[in-house]
């Protein structure tokens, strides 16, 4: 009796199931409502772009052109009497230089800006970084690791004379160290040269320079000193060509993204370990990542050039503009400014402290994030670094065994009896048992002097940042993570957009405000994935400001007495249309916006000549305070769907399947 209960319990038990189990398959089958999809970011899933052309309004208020900026073209060229340089000369200036790629190219401007001030023939300068670095190509060495001898002399005949080596007559005293050496600060002025070095440099006839805080002269210089800023413009845009293995290789990274048919947006983080030690950024990290950078800290106190304590509140400093946007910050912003998921970010930089961890975030809110090394084959880098000599393996080293003698006078100084078992015998240490190049810090206090691999990954880096630097200057818009920190040293995003600016004004630049931006990001903590309106509409209205005139008047206060490469506004450029922009200038009279000279009748007839054969076509373009009807429309549509976090999912695939060119 009781087994035929069992059995008709589940008998029933089955049934029921499979009842169930066609309800749901009828349902599925004939039911009208769409699934949703999930996303780890619903209040961004519906990707708005995707679905306008090039002419739209939406296309053109993410990658438009900004229009104030048009009508400033790249200008170098000497305005006024420009005497060629004489063979018959003060002298020879020889120079080495201590950095990184940001530093190179700053101080290699300036000792060509010296040297014509001083009446001085220039012997190509050698960047200590590449000749530090042992096995390196011998293809290539120093100066021609990096960049292009034969360019870099040919481009400034009319302006310095430049050698390849030392003179002869001169070697055999620079061997025995003979010669002056001097070690100019950054802020040198004109002066401290002309009365200074001029005399020691007639006398001596070649002086030596040790270039290591990221230049050698001031950035700001007199109004009547204009030549030798426009100078600056000649060096660092025109004769500074990377050697020809870089450079093919950057441009064809550029025509890869080109090829997907898709304007492609460049970041660089600016997460770099020496800058933020200097700000005291160590508490936006984490573990191991904040010992080192503390670590950074202390040696940069001990060295003077930080004259604070050495634990500050990190966040503190970020809230006054002080520490870097994260990667997911900026994430956000590029999101609520209306660039949608599938946009092409190109990830610039040899070094994000803080590794792949903290470019997550990113990774999830846009899904083409791409660097060098995904653009570029591993031959294909390779080919650039060039043939290189093996390294000695770096095995661990037993320490060495104890002699009899030894070993019984432990024995007697031991103690009493019996004593517990010894220790197991120590093991080797394994590099692959290290948790990475910071391993040093969990067994030691003092960080190891640099092995040769690191020597060489050093030199490798100038080679990276040179082919990102390609591509960002070339990108259809660029973001910087950290510039014009106030360190006073050169960095990667400031050349970047300064170089921007000269070639190209119109493109589209940011230049965020980090305070500002902290504020908006502390008004939203709790929803930072889930912003209102207003948060939005606030954030589109600083980033847009920054394109244009604010941006630069901001950049020309913050980045210029830093790094004239970084704002090489007005000597550098003119103006091709004939009506006065309003100039804007600070307390001591400087012209922070405007003051361009008019452009040359030539480069005016040039510049109409390739506007008539392109036809008369549409340039894209876009005011940095226009919000068009249908700007308007989408900001409510997108609030919409940050109260709802769900999407269709037949309009999402549809909007998957649309290009933006089409």
């Amino acid at each position: 009796m009781l087994r035929s209960r069992i059995k008709w319990a589940a008998l029933i038990g089955l049934v029921l199931s499979l009842v169930s189990l066609l309800v749901h398959l009828l349902l599925a089958k004939f039911s009208n409502v769409g699934f949703s999809r999930y996303t780890a970011l619903p209040d961004f899933s519906l990707d708005f772009a995707s679905t306008l052309n090039r002419q739209s309004a939406g296309y053109k208020r993410i990658w438009g052109t900004v229009k104030p900026l048009e009508s400033l073209q790249p200008y170098a060229n000497p305005r006024t009497a420009y005497p060629a340089p004489n063979q018959e000369n003060n002298g020879f200036i020889y120079a080495k230089i201590f950095g990184g790629f940001e530093d190179i190219r700053t101080s290699i401007c300036d000792l060509v800006t010296i040297s014509r001030l001083l009446n001085a023939t220039l012997v190509i300068p050698e960047i200590q970084q590449s000749l530090r670095s042992k096995g390196i190509s011998s293809k290539f060495k120093s100066f021609s690791y990096l960049y292009n001898e034969e360019q870099f002399i040919a481009s400034l005949t009319n302006d310095v004379i430049v050698v390849k080596n030392f003179p002869e007559s001169f070697k055999a005293a620079r061997k025995r160290n003979e010669l002056p050496l001097y070690r100019p600060k950054k802020s040198a002025s004109p002066g401290f040269y002309i009365k200074e070095i001029l005399p020691r440099l007639k006398k001596h006839k070649v002086l030596g320079f040790i270039v290591t805080d990221g230049g050698c002269l001031q950035s700001i210089l007199p109004p009547s000193m204009s030549e030798y800023q426009r100078l600056r413009c000649r060096v660092a845009f025109h004769a500074l060509q990377f050697r020809p293995e870089i450079k093919e290789l950057g441009l064809r990274m550029v025509e890869r993204l080109r090829a997907w048919g898709r304007p492609f947006l460049a970041f660089h983080p600016g997460l770099v370990r020496k800058t933020l030690a200097y700000h005291g950024c160590a508490e936006l990290f984490q573990d191991v990542h904040t010992e080192l950078i503390q670590y950074q800290r202390a040696q940069l106190i001990k060295q003077g050039r930080v004259k604070e304590e050495l634990s500050v509140d990190s966040h503190l400093r970020k809230r006054n503009g002080s520490c870097p946007l994260m990667p997911e910050e900026v994430g956000i912003l590029l999101r609520s400014m209306g660039y949608p998921p599938r946009t092409i970010l190109f990830l610039a930089g040899s070094e994000t402290f803080g590794g792949q961890r903290v470019l997550i975030p990113l990774r999830a809110m846009f899904s083409n994030v791409v660097d060098r090394t995904s653009l570029c084959s591993k031959q294909e880098l390779a080919d650039v670094v060039g043939p290189e000599a093996p390294l000695p393996l770096d095995l661990y080293q037993f320490p060495p065994a104890k002699s009899e003698k030894q070993l019984k006078e432990e024995w007697a100084w031991a103690g009493p009896r019996p004593r517990p078992l010894p220790p197991p015998p120590s093991r080797p240490i394994y590099r692959h048992e290290k948790e990475g190049w910071y391993g040093w810090i969990t067994e030691n206090d003092t960080e190891p002097d640099p092995s040769p691999m690191d020597l060489r990954m050093q030199a490798h880096k100038l080679l990276w940042n040179a082919l990102d630097y390609i591509v960002s200057v070339e990108a259809d818009a660029f973001f910087p993570g950290f510039n014009n920190d106030g360190s006073r040293w050169p960095d990667f995003s400031s050349l970047v957009m300064g170089q921007r600016l000269y070639e190209a004004a119109s493109l589209r630049t940011y230049r965020p405000d980090r305070k500002l931006i902290a504020e908006l990001f502390n008004s939203t903590l709790d929803n930072m994935y889930h912003p209102k309106l207003n948060w939005t509409l606030s954030v589109q209205e600083h980033l847009n400001r920054s394109l244009g005139e604010h941006g630069l008047i901001r950049e020309s206060l913050l980045s210029k007495p830093n790094s004239f490469l970084s704002h090489p506004l007005p000597e550098c450029s003119c103006r091709i249309t004939s009506s006065e922009v309003p100039q804007a200038k600070d307390s001591d009279g400087r012209i922070l916006f405007g003051g361009e000279d008019e452009c040359p009748d030539w480069m005016r007839h040039g510049i109409e000549a390739v506007t008539l054969k392109a036809g008369g076509a549409e340039v894209d373009k876009v005011d940095e305070t226009e919000l068009s009807e249908y700007d308007t429309s989408l900001l409510e549509h997108n609030e919409e769907s940050f109260e709802s976090g769900r999407t269709n999912s037949s309009s999402w695939d549809q909007d998957e399947e649309m290009d933006p060119n089409d």
